[in-house]
Formats: structure tokens, C-alpha cells, sequence
């Protein structure tokens, strides 16, 4: 059995792995979605964004029993039984494909039935969208049968490999957005082929790769109905949880479209990629993280994985502080200097979104220890019932006159409500002390933040607005957080760490 030091330095070395994947990654995915917005346009860039959703709606099926082949796999992993982790895989493909079935038939019957009758988008671009929902389907399809590959190589923890493969994707959508400005075809249906494309290419890797290096990705003859029943049981409390998610996501999404049309749908889709490349940061460090919180219930080491708890947490919050506390002081400027075109409503959307997210992600490892007691019923069925609460509030909002904005504070004030509730009901299923995680996350998460904002937002509203001034504002936000990070967010032992580390550096560089 690996030693806890072993595992430290496991977890940095595929932390480092996956950050290296992710700047690589985000300046990609920045860069692409400039090209995307300027070559399709506002309408088409928002056709793009929520025709994918409608498809993306019937997503949580398909997340529901990802989280669970994600949990089983990695639990039988932490056992060290590969008689039975040879079983899941194989029981997990063929769920895979019964889910990504089922995801097919729907988004061919209600999808095309709220295409055709509730989506607001210009009579002129209904056949492209038309296609463009097909070619999403098929994506969505090729996407739901590689799952059991990438959950089997993050169990394995082979986060390199993880990281190489997300690479190559990153660097064919690159080629994607060149073949689009050059082409000379209807650019949306391309962008939805060429994605196409990608995935195929992408899931035949995943595939190769597991066969040739993990066992247990050989299928074998078997149709465990016992297995196939506990794995859905698992995954049915999951449900709630991401029919939830993707309520308040897609849901959303298509209630701002029939509300306000596809131009709004442009600005929450700019809002959800710079957010999206800010969260890659704490989706690294925990996807490093997860799997030893799994391994480590596994192995009844409770104190352990406390531990592991308080830290994906708190070094979540402060690393997304880090990042996104001067782009949203700084949103305005930071935007019209990314793209051209800056949708209406981008700014505020962002901010909203970032703040939900931020709550979010601290709460993320407390999902993972509900998911790794395999006991999810409770926990599942009462959050994931308040986060459903977000689309039929936001519907009402809208119906009584308010602005596209709206719908995102009703989306942060009930993941504020959800994660208190979280806690709760964690507490008895791990044995952790809520007192404890309030001192020693949320407490220090709130006095960061606190202290952080005070020097940059006098800068901001101080300086004019020139381009030295915004840069003057965001180094300075870094600067204020990474110290504030370092004094009030680290224990004695962790900023001892952190400075012998750094001498030990510095000294073998004079050496």
C-alpha cells in the first residue's frame, strides 16, 4: 500500500501534468473562441451555444452514470480486486451504451420537438441549426462511449497520458477554427462536423490506450444484471443531482433564449468560456486529488482523507481567487481587449458566474467523500432537490420583468443555500466536524477574499483607463491574493513546507 508521502508525491507530479495540459489548453481555448465569435457572428455563435444545449439537456443521464463508473472503478482500484474491476469495466461499457442510447432516442423526440416550437433563432438559419443539432447527437453519443476510458486512466491516476491525449484534442480544435476561416461552406454546420470529427479521433486514442496498458479495459463475456442494478442504483441519486446541473446550466440557457433570443445566448456563452478557463485550474488540482479521497475511504483511513478534503477546498478557493479577482475587477476592459465583438450582458454575466463557481468548486470534494461511501441517497436527493428549485424560481423572476441578469443571482443565491445543506448531511456519512471545516476552510476562504479585494479596488476606482492602469490593477489583484493566500490561508506547517521547498531550489541553483 502506497505511504502518505507517496501519495503527496503523486498527487503534485499529476497536478503539474495536468496544469501543464491546462495553460496550453486555455490559451487555445481563448484564442478559438475569439475566431469562432468573429467568423460565425453573434446570432450564429449563440445558435452554436444553445442548439448544443438541447442536447447537452439530456446530458445528465449520461452524468449520473459517469459519476458512478468514475466511483467503481476507483473504489475497486483502492481494493486492489481486479477480478471485479475487469466486471465493472465491461458492465460499465455496456451502460455506456444503453445511456448513450437513450440520449439519442430523446434528443430525436423532445429535442426536436423544443427545436422546432420553444427556440427563438432567425427563420433564415433553421436548417443549419437543424443540422448542427444532429451532428451534436452524434458528438454527444461518441462522447458518452469514451467515458469508461478516461475514467479508467484518472483512477489509474496515468494523469500524463490524460494530459497528452486533452492536448492533441486542444491542438485539432486549433486546426478546426483554421479549416473554418478558410473554408468556404456554411460555417456553422462545418464547426459542428469538424467537432465531430475530433471526438471520433479522440475516443479511438482513449480506446487504444486502455486496451494496450490496463487489463481490466479487455472486455470480457459477462452481463452482470446484479452489477448493471447496484451501479444504476448508485447513479439513480446521482440523477437528482445532475438533472440539477443541467438545469441550471442548459435550462437556463434556453429560458434566456426564449426570453431575449440567440444574442444573449452569445454572452452567456463568452461568460461560460472565460469561466470555464479560469475553473480549469481547481478541476486539475482536484481531478489529481479525487481519486485519493476515493482510495482512501476505501481504505477506512478517515483522518486522511479529511485531511485531503480541507486542502482541495481551500487551495481551490484561493487558486481561483488568484485568477478570477482581477478579470472581474477588470472585466470590461479585459474583454473588449480578448474579442472584437463583446456581446451585451457579457460583464455581469461573468461575475455572477465566476462568484457560483468559486462556491462550487470548494464544495466539489464533498460530493466526491458523498460518492465514495457509495451511500448517496440522502445527500443526492435533498441538494440535488434544492438545486432544481434554481429553473422554476429563475422562470418566475423572468415572467415578473427581470433582466437576463437575474437568473444567475437566483443560480448563486440557491448554491449558497445548497452548499450549507451539503455539510450537513456529509457530517455523518464521513465523521467530519463541521466546526473544523468552517475554521479551517470557510472561515480563512472569507478573510482572504476580505483582504484581498481592499488594494486592488481602490487602484481600480483611483487610475483612469488606460491599458498600464488595467495591467497596474491586475498584477496588484494577484499580487494581494498570493499574499494574503500565504499568510491567512496556509497553516505554519504548510508555509514551512512551502519555504523549504523553496530554499532547497534556490540552493541547488547556486550550486
Amino acid at each position: 500500500m502506497p505511504t502518505s508521502r507517496e501519495n503527496n508525491k503523486l498527487i503534485a507530479k499529476n497536478t503539474l501534468f495536468l496544469y501543464a495540459r491546462m495553460l496550453i489548453m486555455m490559451a487555445i481555448s481563448l484564442y478559438t473562441s475569439r475566431v469562432i465569435l468573429n467568423t460565425l457572428g453573434v446570432v450564429d455563435y449563440g445558435i452554436n451555444n444553445v442548439v448544443g444545449g438541447v442536447v447537452a439537456m439530456f446530458g445528465f443521464l449520461n452524468g449520473a452514470m459517469s459519476t458512478s463508473i468514475q466511483r467503481y472503478i476507483t473504489f475497486e482500484l483502492g481494493r486492489g480486486d481486479m477480478v471485479a474491476l475487469k466486471r465493472i469495466f465491461t458492465t460499465s461499457i455496456q451502460i455506456s451504451t444503453i445511456i448513450g442510447i437513450l440520449i439519442v432516442i430523446l434528443s430525436e423526440t423532445i429535442g426536436l420537438w423544443f427545436f422546432y416550437n420553444k427556440m427563438v433563432m432567425p427563420a433564415e438559419r433553421m436548417d443549419a441549426a437543424f443540422w448542427v443539432l444532429q451532428l451534436s447527437i452524434i458528438s454527444t453519443f461518441v462522447a458518452i462511449m469514451s467515458y469508461p476510458y478516461n475514467a479508467d486512466i484518472i483512477a489509474h491516476e496515468k494523469m500524463d497520458v490524460f494530459a497528452y491525449i486533452s492536448l492533441l484534442e486542444a491542438v485539432l480544435k486549433l486546426l478546426v477554427v483554421y479549416l473554418l476561416v478558410i473554408l468556404d461552406f456554411d460555417k456553422l454546420i462545418l464547426l459542428s462536423f469538424m467537432w465531430l470529427c475530433v471526438q471520433l479521433l479522440i475516443r479511438f486514442i482513449y480506446n487504444s490506450y486502455c486496451t494496450h496498458h490496463f487489463e481490466e479495459s479487455k472486455l470480457i463475456r459477462v452481463f452482470d444484471r446484479k452489477l448493471i442494478k447496484e451501479m444504476f442504483s448508485f447513479a439513480g441519486w446521482n440523477l437528482w443531482g445532475n438533472l440539477a446541473g443541467v438545469l441550471f446550466s442548459q435550462g437556463l440557457n434556453m429560458l434566456l433564449n426564449m426570453f431575449f433570443g440567440p444574442v444573449v445566448n452569445a454572452a452567456r456563452a463568452v461568460a461560460v468560456q472565460v469561466e470555464g478557463a479560469i475553473m480549469q485550474f481547481s478541476s486539475n488540482f482536484q481531478t489529481a486529488l479525487n481519486p485519493q479521497i476515493t482510495k482512501t475511504y476505501a481504505q477506512n483511513d478517515l483522518q486522511s482523507m479529511h485531511k485531503l478534503i480541507y486542502r482541495s477546498s481551500k487551495y481551490s478557493f484561493m487558486l481561483l481567487l488568484l485568477l478570477s479577482l482581477p478579470v472581474m475587477i477588470e472585466a470590461t476592459a479585459i474583454l473588449k481587449l480578448w474579442l472584437k465583438i463583446v456581446p451585451e450582458w457579457t460583464e455581469i454575466f461573468f461575475r455572477i458566474i465566476i462568484c457560483t463557481s468559486i462556491i462550487d468548486a470548494v464544495a466539489r470534494p464533498l460530493m466526491v467523500a458523498a460518492a465514495a461511501t457509495g451511500d448517496v441517497k440522502v445527500y443526492q436527493s435533498v441538494v440535488g432537490g434544492i438545486l432544481l428549485s434554481i429553473l422554476p424560481l429563475s422562470y418566475v423572476v423572468l415572467k415578473l420583468g427581470g433582466n437576463p441578469a437575474s437568473v444567475f443571482i437566483v443560480h448563486l443565491i440557491v448554491c449558497i443555500i445548497a452548499f450549507i445543506v451539503r455539510l450537513y448531511i456529509i457530517r455523518p456519512m464521513i465523521h467530519l466536524s463541521i466546526s473544523d471545516y468552517m475554521r479551517r476552510v470557510v472561515l480563512r476562504c472569507l478573510i482572504i477574499a476580505a483582504c484581498s479585494v481592499v488594494v486592488p479596488m481602490a487602484l481600480y476606482k483611483l487610475l483612469d483607463d488606460s491599458f498600464l492602469s488595467v495591467c497596474t490593477v491586475c498584477l496588484v489583484s494577484v499580487l494581494s491574493v498570493a499574499v494574503c493566500s500565504f499568510f491567512i490561508g496556509l497553516s505554519i506547517n504548510e508555509r514551512c513546507f512551502i519555504l523549504s521547498k523553496v530554499e532547497t531550489i534556490i540552493h541547488k541553483r547556486l550550486d
